[in-house]
């Protein structure tokens, strides 16, 4: 359906691709992988036509509908969300249009003399309406959107209203109802809670066309691709499989390249000492000669390219007293929505607890509570003696000093603190070299969750508060993080869609349910075990 031919492409000094070829078939279902900044974004852009290669072919089969969701949504506003999703879906939302505008036209006094034609007209188009689906598109857009955690009202009110995450939703929703014969979907799972996720899961898994798509979620990509295309220094290297099999294959690959590069370097420096022993000898000089002119038609085995691993280990934190946080009696309301009616729930040391609830079952407002960040109506919140909490939250992101750089901002938050130090603790976090004196306000959303992680895991917290701390992480990041977190002595409390950072490093589990409040000993794995479901109101 697409073909990539040979193609060259260069942004800037950089070679993203050099001679790439790759080709997405009918039915396949593909994660495109590859190191930040190899060109992923580049990629769905070439085969959208939004930028063409320097050299060689983007072929696209004639007649098919691709459908590009990307994280730039653009401007929304005016419409309702139902109205935004349908507006997406291809040839019927231009039917939809034009039916609607003839239906004003019959009703318009003005347009009398032109009555049989437009009455003509009307019943084309609404056979070709009905042909294409029309009359459901609009039960399909809501179920869409109530597949994204949308409520009855968030579906009626003006997108304009909604935040940026909720907004990529409503772009995400426009692709999904479009059902266009190639998906291409550009970190689709960014902003999705839990729920939402295994939705979009069972969505993609179901859908009968092609698929590209990027993602930092390992257990979503796993579950959905039934092949991997990797970017990796200018080449597209294909491995049929899951996101699993990649992964072994590539080690696979990258250990028998390793043997055979070293069996050939063990062979060059025989070859070589026999030359340089005997390069001087007359009763020698053909043998030479020949093993010279051997050497020089060898094609060389490179060594495999090594990813850069960043390893971030914690420095011991400070003993805290055996109960880390108590609520007890907790009431909490917005408005008329009654979020606790007398939770209680103790947080003891070396507990690592992750809170699982429905969209708007009041994960965040636990946080905030233990964090101090929000007071409880009724009821006490007592943090536990000698307690050094450390709390992530989205909004800390936007605290930083667009104006200082990134290496400004850890001498800010560590003025004792050697410089090598701090560079060493950037460089763990991904930030490299000259990239300590980016300024914050250029940042990625990305990059500042790991300035703001790098800048609460210094100096070590005995008790981390965590919301949704892998959000924009990229794969390497997350197990690097999940790899310091489970050497990590501490206590910890936290919300995260990511099934695999849940699996890694709970164990106990927290569900919020409209029924009340569960606990579970044990982590996600036995709450999956036990419960059958993924996620609260989910059944496995």
């Amino acid at each position: 359906m697409i073909r990539l031919d040979n193609i060259s492409k260069q942004n800037g000094q950089q070679l993203l691709f050099i001679e790439a070829s790759a080709a997405l078939q009918k039915g396949e279902k593909i994660g495109l992988v590859g190191p930040n900044g190899a060109g992923k974004t580049t990629l769905f852009r070439m085969i959208t036509g939004q930028e063409p290669p320097d050299e060689g072919l983007v072929l696209v089969e004639r007649g098919v509908s691709i459908g590009f969701f990307s994280q730039d949504v653009g401007e929304m506003s005016g419409r309702s969300a139902v109205s935004e999703v349908m507006n997406g879906a291809g040839d019927v939302s231009t039917v939809a249009a034009e039916l609607a505008a003839l239906e004003a036209a019959l009703a318009d006094p003005e347009q009398m003399d032109a009555l049989d034609a437009n009455i003509e007209r009307f019943g084309e188009v609404q056979a070709r309406f009905e042909s294409l689906g029309g009359y459901a598109l609009e039960s399909q857009a809501r179920e869409v959107l109530a597949g994204l955690s949308f409520s009855d009202a968030m579906m009626e009110g003006d997108v304009g209203a909604l935040s940026g995450g909720w907004k990529m939703r409503v772009a995400l929703a426009r692709i999904l109802l479009m059902r266009p014969d190639v998906m291409l979907l550009d970190e689709p799972s960014n902003h999705l809670d839990l729920e939402s996720l295994i939705w979009l899961e069972q969505f993609l898994r179901n859908y009968d066309g092609a698929l590209l798509m990027t993602s930092h979620d390992r257990e979503f990509m796993n579950r959905i691709v039934n092949k991997v295309i990797e970017i990796d220094g200018g080449t597209l290297t294909s491995y049929a499989g899951d996101y699993e099999f990649y992964e072994q294959q590539r080690a696979l690959n990258e250990k028998q390249q390793q043997a055979q590069f070293e069996r050939q370097q063990a062979m060059l420096a025989k070859e070589i000492k026999f030359i340089e022993r005997f390069k001087a000898r007359a009763s020698h000089a053909a043998q030479v000669q020949s093993r010279v002119k051997k050497l020089e038609k060898i094609d060389r085995v490179e060594p495999p390219k090594r990813r850069q691993t960043v390893v971030f280990e914690f420095r011991p934190a400070p003993r805290s007293g055996e109960d880390v946080v108590n609520l007890k009696g907790v009431h909490k309301r917005y408005g008329d929505r009654v979020i606790y009616d007398g939770l209680d729930f103790l947080v003891r040391r070396k507990e690592r607890c992750c809170i699982l609830g429905t969209n708007g079952a009041g994960k965040s407002t636990l946080l905030k509570l233990v964090a101090g960040v929000t007071e409880p109506d009724q009821g006490t919140v007592s943090v536990g003696g000698s307690v050094k909490m450390g709390y992530f939250a989205q909004h800390a992101m936007e605290l930083l000093d667009g104006d200082r750089t990134i290496f400004q901002a850890l001498e800010d938050s560590f003025p004792q603190a050697a410089q090598s130090s701090l560079r060493a603790l950037a460089g763990c976090f991904g930030f490299s070299g000259d990239e300590v004196e980016k300024k914050c306000r250029l940042l990625s959303g990305g990059e500042k969750a790991r300035l703001v992680m790098a800048m609460m895991l210094y100096d070590p917290p005995n008790f981390l508060v965590l919301d949704e701390p892998t959000n924009h992480l990229d794969m390497a990041t997350k197990e690097m993080l999940i790899t310091a977190l489970s050497q990590y002595e501490g206590t910890m409390l936290f919300v995260s869609h990511d099934r695999h950072f849940l699996a890694a490093l709970s164990n106990r589990v927290l569900e919020l349910t409209p029924e009340g409040i569960h606990q579970y000993g044990g982590g996600y794995t036995e709450y999956v075990a036990r419960t059958g479901q993924e996620a609260p109101g989910l059944r496995g």
